[in-house]
């Protein structure tokens, strides 16, 4: 039986198959390990198309899933030529075959469609959103917390040695006193002073009605002091120095905050940002991150972009959470404009009252002789400069004070404290901002941005909704790349076929 003779001409499946059929799969299948016994390998090509049409035709398909449907669905069995592997298969191929070329098979798959489509790259509308993790809720490690608590060891620890010097003190050993210990030292120490009092732990005792000795309880106290100390090292190392938490049963999974708090306590969930840059209604670049803020998310992205591309877009357009002192110094850098909005361009472009406050720091007039003036004509005089934590471009801030503020008539208005009024500046950020409101101001800005809410936005909410892909399924940052790189693989595919469709539908 031809399956295909059961199959519209207009079918997706064959829209799929043709397409893939002008692509090389071959060369991201030959690492796949040869055995001389057992039974026939499946075609990996075959594999290969099943899986990407699955996440084609559903936005996202679990393995039991992709199992049933080469038995019913007449799609899955052209594909397959009539064959059904298990979902154990299926979970091989896509985590051991997939996984280390599934970043190249995006990037061909996007080049074919990018140039049947001719999609303009220079425009790049980009957005983040945050999908839950495959993790317990409850399971959260806090790095600031396991610095608290470890600090609070070292205090008992020093509590101890000091004990276990004094009943040395007869013996010449003494253990070294400092603020800080390491795991190995007190492993050191325990092994030193079961040596001194040969220590057997088969002869310890436990339980009700029994005394422990002193040499006992010291002795357990330094194994127990060092596992707990060892505990903590582990729990910062994982949580590295750009996070601040992680999950226990999730270790790549950091605590945020989601819009769709389903629980109702407004409590932080385990979750993954994910950006996508999109041009022409298409998934251009995809990046999975752990940073709870979109702004920290923005440069690897664009980075991203180029390694692929080989140049960065002209226009990168994104939302408030994204433009930032670095980002916009990031863009100056690699020629790109500025077009992403800053955290108070809405209020700054919509409230009248507040661009024009004239106790707003940015309004102060300067007067020829550089010096900054109060609306009562007070001098502001520089006290000194600040660095801008976390800053990677040695951005400063210039803390001005009013040389007297008592008396003033606007006092109420301009201060909430007795003392002489303090303002930060940065003018250069200040230009910035007006350069940006500028652009986005301008008739092409306007046009941009309501790109950026439709087909920035718009790919989430296809994801999300229409194929219902709204949580991470596997654990771990390389397997949750690899699941997104799938997603965004069937996005474009599916937008596609629909576009094709409609060319059709028209002529």
């Amino acid at each position: 039986m031809l399956i295909q003779d059961y199959l519209d001409i207009c079918d997706p499946v064959l829209t799929f198959d043709r397409f893939m059929g002008e692509i090389e799969l071959e060369k991201y299948l030959k690492n796949i390990p040869q055995h001389d016994t057992g039974r026939l390998r499946y075609d990996p090509v075959s594999m290969l198309k099943t899986v990407l049409f699955g996440f084609m035709a559903n936005g996202y398909i679990s393995l039991r899933e992709l199992e049933d449907q080469c038995k019913i669905n007449l799609r899955f069995m052209y594909l397959m030529d009539h064959q059904a592997p298990s979902y154990r298969t299926f979970g091989y191929f896509i985590n051991e075959v997939l996984a280390d070329s599934i970043e190249e098979i995006f990037q061909d798959i996007n080049k074919k469609i990018f140039e049947t489509e001719h999609v303009d790259l220079q425009h790049l509308y980009i957005d983040g959103s945050k999908f839950e993790a495959n993790a317990n809720k409850y399971s959260w490690v806090w790095k600031k917390a396991t610095e608290k608590s470890r600090y609070r060891l070292f205090g008992k620890i020093t509590t101890l040695f000091e004990e276990i010097n004094e009943e040395l003190s007869c013996t010449g050993m003494k253990l070294c006193i400092n603020s800080e210990y390491a795991p190995e030292y007190l492993k050191e120490a325990a092994e030193q002073y079961a040596e001194v009092w040969q220590i057997n732990e088969a002869m310890f005792v436990h339980g009700r009605g029994h005394r422990k000795t002193t040499q006992q309880r010291h002795y357990e106290k330094l194994k127990e002091y060092a596992a707990k100390l060892e505990e903590y090292v582990e729990k910062i190392k994982i949580c590295g120095e750009d996070r601040n938490s992680y999950s226990k049963t999730d270790h790549s999974a950091t605590f945020m905050r989601i819009k769709t708090d389903y629980m109702g306590n407004d409590q932080l969930l385990p979750a993954y940002n994910v950006q996508v840059g999109v041009a022409d209604e298409y998934i251009a670049v995809v990046d999975v991150n752990q940073y709870r803020s979109d702004m920290d998310c923005f440069i690897p992205l664009m980075n991203k972009f180029y390694t692929t591309y080989g140049f960065y877009p002209k226009y990168p357009v994104a939302d408030a959470g994204y433009g930032s002192y670095n980002n916009y110094i990031f863009c100056e850098q690699q020629g790109m404009e500025k077009y992403m909005k800053f955290p108070m361009f809405k209020k700054e472009t919509t409230d009248k009252k507040y661009h024009e406050d004239p106790f707003r720091a940015v309004n102060f007039p300067i007067g020829e002789d550089g010096i900054m003036r109060c609306p009562n004509g007070k001098n502001f005089n520089l006290q000194y400069r600040k660095n801008v934590k976390g800053n990677k471009y040695g951005r400063q801030e210039e803390v001005y004070q009013c040389e007297d503020c008592f008396g003033c008539p606007y006092a109420e208005q301009c201060k909430k404290t007795d003392k002489n009024r303090t303002v930060r500046i940065n003018r250069e950020l200040t230009a910035m901002h007006q350069e940006v409101i500028e652009n986005l101001e301008s008739i092409q800005g306007a046009l941009l941005r309501m790109n950026r809410s439709i087909q920035a936005e718009g790919t989430f909410g296809i994801m999300k909704n229409d194929r219902w892909y709204k949580r991470i399924v596997r654990r771990g940052i390389k397997s949750v790349l690899l699941e997104v790189f799938l997603v965004s693989i069937g996005h474009n595919l599916y937008k596609y076929h629909n576009k094709q469709k409609k060319v059709a539908a028209a002529a």
